[in-house]
């Protein structure tokens, strides 16, 4: 069984800022705000949602299958995933563009001030599934906003069931929009931010939408753990305690890995969210998306 996972690729500059960001922004002047953070430290490294998931979908056992777009710099990236057994047929080369990056701060608190250029992934739209009829299971990440419209329609017309996870992308939809990509997954998935955000637009709480056709709608809380909606009811997952704090960027897609593999698996939702909050837990106490070690025996595997 294969999981198609569809999102971007990007590379992450990553650095941090050893204050705090409340602290250096004054809320009567927001109207004329002009701050600058002296970031000491500075990493590049591989990211994306669809290639942090891939990732620790791959090491937990699965088989990922990456629906995404790479620019004219990301040859080595490409070659990373394929090195990791990661299936890229799918993987969309656009020659005149950059690969996607994402530019990060994160301060003392693990908030986190990031800014994205889309570069190649406004192309991935022109992407198709591909040919392989084990894919039994998908993800819909943030990705170029006419891809994950196509994405929703291709993945629903071919009987596949998909998690929506909007997470940055989600913005760009109104509540009709939404609303129709709701009616097309068979879960949805969402940090608590993001959830408030897809219920003010849609005019639906969580219970509501969780009290339909969907099997379930999770809501990340952080180092709290998971809220997991079925049928109306809810149902907290507790967190795990890190081992370190040390980058926060990337733990909702080691949670959302975690996640596919259960879901493969035929798992309850709450044993899915349970070891996705390990995950996570493992991931925050390494730097970058991608870094860190999956330990299948250590995890009961």
């Amino acid at each position: 069984m294969a999981c198609l996972v569809s999102g971007s690729l990007a590379f992450d500059t990553i650095t941090s800022f050893p204050g705090r960001f409340a602290d250096q922004i004054l809320p009567e002047q927001v109207h004329i705000l002009n701050v600058s953070f002296l970031v000491p430290t500075l990493r590049r490294e591989w990211g994306g949602c669809a290639g942090n998931i891939a990732y620790t979908l791959q090491a937990l056992g699965g088989q990922a299958v990456v629906a995404a777009a790479l620019g004219n710099d990301g040859a080595d990236y490409l070659a990373r995933m394929r090195g990791l057994g990661i299936d890229t047929t799918a993987v969309l080369e656009v020659a005149e563009s950059y690969t996607a990056q994402a530019m990060i701060i994160t301060d003392a608190d693990n908030n986190q001030i990031t800014a994205f250029h889309p570069g190649a992934m406004q192309y991935a739209h022109e992407i198709k599934l591909p040919a392989r009829s084990d894919i039994r299971l998908a993800l819909i990440g943030p990705d170029g906003r006419d891809a994950m419209l196509r994405r929703a329609q291709d993945l629903s017309a071919a009987g596949i069931p998909f998690v929506f996870d909007p997470g940055q992308g989600l913005p760009m939809f109104n509540g009709e929009e939404l609303r129709q990509f709701i009616a097309l997954a068979t879960w949805v998935a969402v940090n608590d931010y993001e959830g408030k955000m897809l219920c003010d637009r849609t005019g639906l709480s969580l219970e509501a939408l969780s009290n339909s056709h969907l099997k379930g709608v999770l809501v990340t809380l952080g180092a709290q753990g998971c809220d997991v909606w079925e049928q109306g009811q809810r149902m907290h997952v507790p967190g795990v305690a890190a081992a370190d704090v040390l980058d926060p960027t990337g733990c909702g897609d080691a949670f959302r890995g975690a996640l596919l593999f259960g879901l493969e698996q035929g798992w309850p939702l709450a044993r899915c969210v349970a070891l996705g909050n390990q995950l996570g837990a493992l991931k925050i106490a390494c730097r970058g998306g991608q870094n860190h070690a999956v330990d299948r025996a250590a995890l009961g595997l």
